[in-house]
């Protein structure tokens, strides 16, 4: 089985405006609601692929209950602790044109010890071996940058495995745990290093300074992305497509990922997640891509494994 949590959900609202422009009042000629959250997007790109997933993580009130419904409604089984603050409510204000986009990120509610608790207990209550385990995404406040720590050991401990997907100092403290992947983008994964990533070369090397983590693939938008392992390293390049909307491609990215290692091969889950990243970033708002789109752009993805002097 394969599970998602995702601690710092939200509803994403998208607006569709003529341009951008401030400091003037903006009509919105388009609008969506698409449930939201790092976890949950890779919970949705699975289903598209007609996989099944079980989505954990925080919510609460109606937001949270919008979640929960979004979710069920795709097939998606949840497991929620629901909490006392409200759940987040993200914003796309994006261009009818799709050139220029301004996204707005609530901080989410306030996350008490005891619904941590109860978040943890239902990981470990539920972890079996051979399940895989998404972690993903930012975390709310009075959440201790170590919980992804602490959760990735727990499912070590029966046998799961992980993926980790998330940023800044609960990035390096999930990376002390050694989860099976880390899924950085080349920022991410600069800032985790200390090293520049301005080029693929410069991913590789960045990607190799991290130790005791076997499966490292660092996001490079529309070039693609780098899977370092075992000291070698292979760049999937995208076909190439018009992109509407690049919000969620990395989750898909994910999803992709953990769905061709459930499989059992790290080389077509890079080929998956990358056909993946692409069909939803051909998508308007956080939609996903179809499976049919992903199966087309998966005969296309280019895989080459680079020389350790490029």
């Amino acid at each position: 089985m394969i599970y998602t949590v995702t601690l710092n959900p939200a509803l994403d609202r998208e607006l569709t405006v003529p341009t951008v422009a401030f400091d003037e009042v903006l009509r919105a000629s388009e609008t969506r609601l698409d449930v939201g959250g790092k976890g949950f997007n890779v919970s949705r790109m699975l289903a598209a692929l007609g996989s099944e997933s079980v989505a954990l993580g925080f919510a609460g009130g109606r937001t949270g209950e919008a979640l929960r419904d979004g979710l069920e409604a795709l097939g998606i089984a949840t497991d929620f602790v629901v909490v006392a603050g409200e759940t987040r409510t993200n914003v796309s204000i994006v261009t009818h044109d799709h050139d220029h986009y301004v996204k707005v990120n609530e901080a989410g509610p306030t996350i008490s010890a005891d619904e941590q608790a109860a978040l943890v207990a239902r990981v470990r209550a539920r972890v079996r071996s051979g399940d895989w385990w998404v972690l993903a995404g930012s975390l709310p406040p009075g959440v201790a940058p170590t919980i992804y720590a602490k959760l990735i050991r727990h499912i070590h401990s029966a046998g799961g495995r992980t993926i980790l997907d998330t940023s800044g100092v609960p990035l390096r403290a999930g990376c002390v745990a050694r989860p099976f992947l880390v899924k950085p983008n080349a920022l991410e994964i600069s800032q985790l290093t200390g090293r520049p990533v301005t080029t693929i070369a410069e991913a590789f090397e960045a990607a190799s300074a991290l130790e005791g983590i076997e499966h490292i693939v660092i996001s490079l938008g529309s070039a693609g992305a780098l899977l370092v392992h075992d000291g070698h390293g292979w760049l999937a390049t995208p076909p190439s497509i018009h992109e509407r909307n690049p919000i969620g491609a990395g989750d898909s990215l994910v999803a992709g990922l953990v769905w061709g290692l459930s499989e059992g091969d790290a080389l077509e889950a890079l080929r998956w997640g990358v056909a993946c990243g692409a069909a939803t970033a051909s998508h308007d708002g956080t939609a996903v891509g179809t499976r049919d789109e992903v199966v087309a752009f998966a005969q296309q993805v280019q895989i080459r494994k680079l020389q350790t002097d490029e």
